[in-house]
């Protein structure tokens, strides 16, 4: 899934053009006409996820400082690109101390515009990371902090947000990888435990005579090697959340304490003489089916009920690969200023590669496969080439490349994103069926609307080569399209800006 830009301009022409600029330059767009209708679309119940805009600053009634104004109110991060007939340093002065990205001049080139689009959405990805990075490490982390657009985990991250406005057990299960410790970040730092600690627990990395002292705690001289007193997560976590990670791992003998701890809200340290009272939100995760390692007998069915309160279970990466895009934008901005290099972004081919591969170590393994190519290259645009653990895996044949994920500068402005093609199902190269399902025989504009749709297909969007091998001029192509009824392809106002 490309970026989304909102484009709020009053003027019918020069909303259209901006429409087929920033379309040409690989990104989805959404389009008002009014400051107020920018406002609804960035911050109404069911506002679409939008990753910049672009922004006219003379419109009637709100206007363009108007909505930066709001925005800012809003506490929305969003970067805005302002754009106006009147270039005075005035305007330039005021949009920017109002919290604008850019500044352009219509009519802004389509060049322009890309690099204008390019630097706003770079910065805005490693603003996010640094603030995902500040979050994380003070327990502030929150749900806008996880980066999803996909539709497989709307119903996990609802789910989440109800759960953090009380102390309901949760159990998230998911693949390794797939950040089931950051859902509990957010689900601790979203509600009322917010300020208290968040205490994390890898219980398959705990030997297994130690798992009840690190737990519960151990009083001084309780057994070898115990010189000092130590009071245990659940104390740590008092007042907090408690995060059990990889819960089913916990041998049985803990897991009998471990149930006594929660149904008393008391725990006793190893050598201690009475319990200690403890409130502690208890989060737990696996990467197994618990309910399985309930049967096998190596849980205790007691213990998965008090658990299993409210189960999430997070979808693997290729379940969402619509979130591959997002995700390789934020890890590039960090790994690319951690190690101090301008690499730009990432090519069409390989963003589309990598989003249909299965990715078994899903975000984690995403997460690696970026930094070792952003150390390892030599470019300043990351390339099939710079992922060559990955490169070498199928890629399905049936795959359209898409547009570059950050936005090398264009050679042509007219390559149309392959994403923004509105393309029916294509026949096989060389085949034309000429009978319809009844055995009738095609109408000579349906099979051209075929081979116009296959062309722009084949040639990539590249509109003037689609219009050369047809042998029509390009005013011809876009009147057929337009004929057609296929939105998206830039129309015949497209052709005024080259």
């Amino acid at each position: 899934m490309a970026a989304s830009i909102l484009i709020a301009d009053d003027d019918a022409v020069a909303r259209r053009l901006v429409e087929n600029m920033v379309q040409k330059c690989g990104y989805e767009t959404i389009v008002v006409d009014s400051g107020d209708a920018a406002i609804a679309a960035l911050t109404g119940p069911d506002a679409p996820a939008i990753d910049a805009v672009i922004l006219d600053l003379v419109m009637p009634g709100l206007d363009g400082m108007g909505v930066l104004a709001k925005i800012r109110e809003a506490g929305l991060s969003v970067p805005v690109i302002v754009q106006t007939a009147h270039g005075g340093i005035d305007n330039v002065i005021s949009a920017m101390r109002a919290g604008a990205a850019d500044f352009v001049v219509k009519p802004v080139g389509v060049e322009r515009l890309q690099v204008s689009l390019r630097n706003a959405l770079n910065a805005s990805a490693l603003k996010g990371e640094l603030q995902r990075i500040r979050h994380s490490r003070e327990g502030r982390l929150t749900f806008s902090d996880i980066i999803t657009r996909a539709e497989a985990m709307t119903g996990v991250m609802r789910a989440a947000q109800k759960a953090a406005n009380s102390s309901i057990p949760v159990l998230i299960e998911g693949e390794s990888g797939v950040g089931k410790e950051m859902f509990a970040r957010a689900i601790h730092g979203s509600g009322e435990r917010k300020a208290k600690p968040f205490v994390a627990v890898n219980c398959g990395a705990i030997p297994d005579n130690l798992v009840e002292s690190i737990l519960f705690g151990h009083e001084k001289g309780a057994f070898t090697g115990a010189t000092e007193r130590h009071m245990g997560k659940f104390v740590e976590a008092h007042g907090g959340t408690l995060f059990l990670d990889e819960v089913s791992e916990l041998p049985l003998t803990a897991q009998v304490k471990l149930l006594r701890a929660l149904q008393e809200g008391a725990v006793e340290a190893v050598g201690g003489r009475k319990p200690v009272k403890v409130d502690v939100r208890i989060i737990s995760a696996t990467n197994r089916k618990l309910l399985e390692r309930v049967k096998q007998g190596h849980f205790r069915e007691d213990l998965f009920y008090r658990l299993h309160v409210l189960p999430l279970t997070i979808p693997s990466l290729r379940a969402r690969r619509e979130d591959i895009p997002h995700l390789l934008r934020h890890f590039l901005a960090r790994f690319a200023a951690e190690e101090n290099r301008s690499i730009t972004g990432i090519s069409g081919d390989a963003v589309a590669h990598l989003a249909q591969l299965d990715w078994p170590g899903n975000i984690r393994q995403l997460e690696n496969a970026v930094y070792r190519a952003v150390v390892m290259s030599d470019g300043d645009q990351l390339g099939l080439g710079d992922f060559p653990l990955l490169a070498s895996q199928p890629h399905p044949e049936a795959e359209i490349p898409t547009a570059p994920l950050m936005l090398e500068p264009i050679a042509a402005p007219s390559v149309v994103s392959g994403n923004e093609i509105p393309i029916a199902p294509l026949p096989a190269a060389g085949t034309l069926p000429m009978l319809t399902a009844t055995g009738d025989v095609r109408s000579l504009e349906d099979m051209e609307n075929e081979i116009i749709r296959f062309a722009i297909s084949h040639y990539r969007g590249q509109m003037s080569e689609v219009a050369r091998r047809l042998k029509i001029g390009r005013s011809t192509l876009y009147r057929k399209l337009d004929e057609a009824g296929v939105p998206g392809h830039g129309g015949k106002s497209g052709e005024e800006t080259h």
